[in-house]
């Protein structure tokens, strides 16, 4: 890897972390030596880059720095097309639009060298398998999620059941041909995956519910990785 690319990764990763990152951890992350990261480290500060922290410590980037929009390696020119390809085929159509205009202002900002990239992409995410049509409004869903409003819903579950919840949607997971609302159930006291195409109607309630949205996350992710772990039945 050119010094250069390794003094912006370095940033990259910085900016990324919650607590100070160590030069061993640095030099491990690059599969150089402790003497090279430092020495990266003081050519970074001399750049004024605002870098706080000491050998055997680690090193944090103050709040508010921000980087050029340009700079960008070609792997993640590629990471941010392929991510867009994917979305723009099976996203909602808010989505697929954002992901499309995504791709045009990329284009847009990059260097010239990096533009075949795009234009000549390598990489492709294909839709073999259409998606399921969502039966609700989803860049709504997005929006009642971000400002943790509850919905009422009419669902028809595997076995054809109907039932009626009112929901707390914390995520959307995006599958290949189909779309899962996560949300905790007020009926079921729990969280529930609900499937979008089987919803057959929706209300967007005015109520918010009153935990924060990253908590119940994180305590459903806690949920599903306790499920995961468990041995299978013999």
């Amino acid at each position: 890897m050119r010094r250069a690319d390794r003094l912006f990764q370095i940033i990259q990763i910085l900016r990324g972390a919650r607590k100070p990152i160590t030069a061993q951890k640095l030099a491990d992350e690059f599969e150089t030596s402790l003497r090279t990261i430092y020495r990266d480290i003081d050519e970074l500060m001399a750049q004024h880059i605002p870098i706080r922290g000491e050998a055997g410590i680690g090193y944090v980037l103050e709040p508010g720095y921000d980087m050029p929009p340009l700079m960008l390696t070609p792997d993640e020119v590629e990471a941010a097309v392929l991510g867009a390809q994917w979305v723009a085929a099976r996203g909602d159509p808010a989505l697929m639009r954002g992901a499309r205009d995504l791709i045009a202002k990329i284009d847009t900002v990059i260097p010239e060298h990096l533009r075949p990239i795009i234009l000549h992409s390598a990489l492709i995410a294909p839709n073999l398998t259409p998606c399921e049509p969502d039966a609700l409004d989803m860049g709504r869903v997005r929006a009642w999620i971000r400002i943790q409003g509850k919905l009422k819903i009419q669902y028809n579950d595997n076995d054809g059941r109907d039932s009626h919840r009112v929901i707390w949607p914390i995520a959307v997971a995006y599958f290949e041909t189909v779309r899962l609302i996560v949300a905790w159930c007020e009926l079921r006291q729990a969280f529930r995956h609900f499937r979008t195409d089987r919803i057959k109607s929706a209300d967007f309630l005015e109520e918010t519910f009153p935990t924060r949205t990253e908590t119940l996350r994180a305590a459903w992710l806690q949920e599903e990785k306790s499920k995961n772990s468990k041995p299978a039945a013999r």
